[in-house]
């Protein structure tokens, strides 16, 4: 027996509060999801109803509204997760950039859909092994959840789910905790460096101008709609260079979605004819 009543006409509301807030689009199926995630929200605030929190979030001056959304947004991620990635990176992309780029020297990449980090530092690493020092490489990381910025930002992480990462590598790039921290291991500084972190709502306006030459949107946005999937990847089209590529999720195509890239590879397209 569930903890508090939760009836369609709740689960419908708070939908259209999450597809509203985050133009995530749940399904029928996701109401136990919903519910399961949102109850905690009902602890918290020692509310007895899904209605009553419903009523705190309309009038809500924003501070409910980002656990709302936090509590609601997916946030499964790996160091490497999808390797062939980070290899056609390390391999086929970066070196095509640094023959194309001479002149400026300058690379721009974005995570949109960081989530806690390991996407970006990852995507640090590669360009760390690969890409000479006196280089001008930037990363922007952004995801919609503060909670799991926060985490990326400290890059702090438990040693036992670095499964993907090779012995050599996590020697290179990170340091070991001691006493309190054993168990854990943190990004170095000269990783960090690399990466700028900020909260961005997808479905809201985009502070920058780009250009970008790479983009990860990687299981992003298959939580959307098709309607709002063809207002994105138009967008990131806009922020592409020329030439420039955009890596989804291994569940995620742009069949019938956008007509601005071609297919280089399963989930790698290319800015352009």
């Amino acid at each position: 027996m569930r903890e508090f009543n939760f009836s369609k006409r709740d689960f419908d509301l708070l939908r259209e509060l999450v597809n509203q807030h985050t133009g995530i689009s749940l399904s029928d199926h996701k109401q136990e999801m919903l519910y399961s995630r949102l109850s905690r929200r009902l602890r918290v605030l020692n509310l007895d109803s899904f209605s009553s929190y419903y009523q705190l979030l309309q009038s809500d001056n924003g501070e409910e509204l980002v656990h709302f959304i936090n509590a609601v947004t997916t946030n499964l991620t790996s160091f490497f997760r999808e390797p062939h990635h980070f290899k056609l990176l390390s391999e086929t992309l970066l070196p095509y950039l640094m023959t194309k780029k001479t002149a400026t020297r300058r690379i721009r990449i974005w995570s949109a859909g960081c989530a806690s980090g390991e996407e970006a530092y990852s995507i640090a690493i590669v360009i760390k092994e690969t890409i000479p020092s006196d280089w001008d490489v930037k990363i922007l990381a952004t995801d919609l959840d503060s909670s799991v910025l926060a985490k990326a930002m400290e890059g702090v992480y438990e040693v036992d789910k670095m499964t993907t990462i090779s012995s050599e590598r996590l020697f290179r790039w990170f340091k070991k905790g001691t006493k309190q921290q054993t168990g854990l291991v943190q990004v170095v500084p000269e990783l960090q460096s690399l990466i700028t972190f900020k909260r961005l709502n997808l479905i809201e306006p985009w502070p920058m101008k780009g250009p970008f030459d790479i983009i990860f949107c990687r299981n992003v946005v298959i939580y959307f709609d098709k309607a709002t999937q063809k207002i994105l990847f138009d967008r990131f089209a806009n922020l592409l260079e020329e030439g420039g590529h955009l890596l989804i999720g291994h569940s995620e195509n742009l069949f019938q979605l956008s007509t601005r890239f071609r297919l280089l590879q399963q989930t790698v397209y290319v800015k352009g004819d």
